[in-house]
């Protein structure tokens, strides 16, 4: 009898770098039955770096909907810094229509002589509402206009006519190189105008300036080297109008093509002493196969699938160490900007049930976990990751709870995941040094297999500010199937506390706080909620309190037992009363 672990590799996301075969679980390794969690509120480990500060999605013209306005300001209003917001689609043509993996700017047109005008209606929309909400765009400039199509594309590029889709142009002439490359820079040179004069040279020297999405694989119909060319006509175009504009690449997949296209890309730019402000790339924590079933709906996965932590970490080790095969690279931000448990984000648990985990608790502690492995990474190098993008956002016309990659399901429901940023919001400037006895160590990564175990891990913090003392606790498991009926006891000790008196604050992430699923479920998953019902929900939605503030008094220590289920995460903050 096959078993799934008999299974071939189920969770390369085609990457070359995950080498061992998917496997769920070890069913028969023990739980983490008690952890001893220790902080130093004097140990200052210098300022703590904060890659979740991003996001992005495919269908940029849900930027400017009601629901996506209202998504970016939810997040503005408890963001303790700005975000970095990169949509897809800026230069393709089309209606300002968003389609599932699908967008359109509209922003270049030629008239009859073929001279360029530009339309920036949607642009000034997007970015409207981007820096309304008090973001910074990541200005992804991409992909071909329609005018710009090269004649080659249309002879060979492969389409079958269909009802349910556009045209060859949606379905892949964008991707071809601009058959002008000096037009092509006057674009570029017209959007960064039009931006400075909009929003003014204090906001737009927060923006960064990238060329392509995923160059290595479909999104590029061309060669290596026309990318090079591109780049420089690109960074040479930003750099007219902003001297100082932040611009950078190649934006590649995490895999083996992504890496090999990423030296060559860095080669180039040292070859021809090109503009480089920070180096991209992405990775993925999971392609389900098949990603989609076509069972009966509400059927479970024929096999049990989960996002791998370890895969991520593979992936971002050594696209670290490719820019730090060149020096004048290796101090600049790595901008990981798609970093995401699995793909595609337009998929759901209708079409797969391993999606489920894009709903629950499930989601937000695997990020708090990733982000602090991403932390424990940059201490291991000299290239840092800067920003870790989840890409995730909202999507239109979906069902309750679809399963979807989102903050938000339908009538703009806040789902688990967004607590997630919610606690990290909640985290000081300064990191203290925190340790736990029952983590993961990642610094071997070849050592260990696809999933990450349960853990018990932690991060701390402090606000210079007024301070208060910030803990993330999390318990987690890289495998959203694994089920315990009891929770881990967590002790907790923070050491060099001034004696006094401090308020306890502590909120929750699990399956029974900070969880708009739960709630739902517990109405009957209702597909028609009533008003009354949606007010349930919403009720419910936010980042919870496990109990009231409560007053403690220390004398140097401080120390509480946690019961953390699986999986959850808790959130202390001390603040000196």
């Amino acid at each position: 009898m096959t078993t799934e672990t008999d299974l071939p590799d189920q969770n390369s996301s085609r990457s070359g770098v995950q080498e061992v075969p998917y496997t769920p679980s070890d069913p028969a390794a023990p739980h983490v039955r008690r952890a001893r969690v220790t902080v130093d509120a004097t140990g200052d480990r210098g300022v703590l770096d904060r890659p979740w500060a991003s996001l992005g999605y495919d269908e940029i013209n849900w930027t400017y909907t009601p629901q996506g306005r209202r998504t970016l300001q939810t997040i503005g209003e408890f963001a303790e810094t700005p975000y970095h917001v990169r949509p897809h689609y800026v230069f393709n043509s089309g209606t300002g229509l968003g389609l599932p993996h699908w967008g359109s700017g509209n922003v270049y047109h030629e008239d009859a002589d073929g001279n360029p005008f530009y339309d920036f209606t949607i642009a000034d929309q997007t970015y409207d509402t981007i820096v309304a909400a008090g973001h910074h765009p990541l200005v992804e400039l991409a992909f071909t206009p329609l005018a710009l199509v090269p004649d080659e594309a249309k002879k060979e590029f492969p389409f079958e006519p269909s009802p349910t889709q556009y045209s060859e142009y949606e379905a892949g002439w964008w991707s071809y190189p601009p058959k002008d490359y000096d037009k092509w820079g006057g674009l570029v040179a017209a959007l960064a105008q039009h931006c400075l004069d909009r929003y003014g040279e204090e906001e737009v020297s927060g923006w960064l300036w990238e060329l392509w999405n995923e160059p290595d694989i479909f999104y590029w119909r061309g060669t290596p080297e026309q990318f090079h060319d591109l780049y420089a006509v690109t960074a040479a175009a930003v750099r007219s109008v902003l001297p100082t504009g932040r611009v950078g690449g190649p934006t590649v997949t995490g895999g083996d093509k992504g890496v090999e296209f990423m030296r060559g890309f860095l080669q180039a730019c040292s070859d021809r002493d090109l503009p480089l402000d920070f180096v991209s790339f992405h990775t993925k924590g999971s392609a389900f196969s098949p990603w989609r079933v076509y069972g009966p709906i509400g059927a479970p996965a024929p096999v049990r699938q989960s996002p791998s932590t370890t895969k991520m970490l593979r992936e971002l080790d050594r696209m670290l160490a490719v820019m730090e095969e060149f020096p004048a690279y290796a101090g600049l931000p790595a901008i990981v900007d798609e970093c995401d448990a699995s793909v595609p984000a337009h998929w759901g648990v209708y079409d797969n049930a391993n999606f489920g985990y894009r709903n629950t608790e499930y989601y937000p502690v695997f990020q708090a976990k990733l982000m602090k492995k991403v932390l424990d990474l940059n201490e291991r190098h000299t290239a840092k990751v800067r920003e870790a993008t989840t890409w995730s956002f909202s999507m239109e016309g979906e069902r309750y709870f679809e399963g979807t990659r989102s903050f938000v399901t339908a009538s703009g429901l806040e789902k688990p995941l967004m607590n997630a940023y919610r606690a990290f919001a909640k985290l000081g400037d300064r990191r203290l040094a925190a340790s736990s006895d029952a983590l993961v160590e990642t610094a071997e990564l070849g050592a260990l297999g696809n999933g990450l175990g349960e853990e018990v891990d932690v991060i701390a913090s402090r606000n210079s500010a007024d301070g208060s003392l910030a803990v993330l606790v999390w318990r987690h498991a890289d495998d959203q199937y694994l089920e315990d009926g009891e929770p881990t006891t967590v002790e907790l000790e923070i050491s060099g506390l001034d004696a006094g008196e401090w308020t306890l604050e502590h909120w929750r992430i699990d399956r029974h706080h900070s969880n708009s699923h739960t709630i739902w479920q517990d109405l009957g998953a209702p597909q028609d909620p009533t008003p009354e019902q949606l007010a349930t929900i919403r009720d419910r939605q936010g980042l919870e309190r496990v109990a009231e503030d409560t007053k403690v008094t220390v004398d140097g220590l401080w120390t509480a037992e946690l019961e953390l289920p699986l999986p959850s995460l808790s959130v202390i903050v001390l603040r000196e009363a």
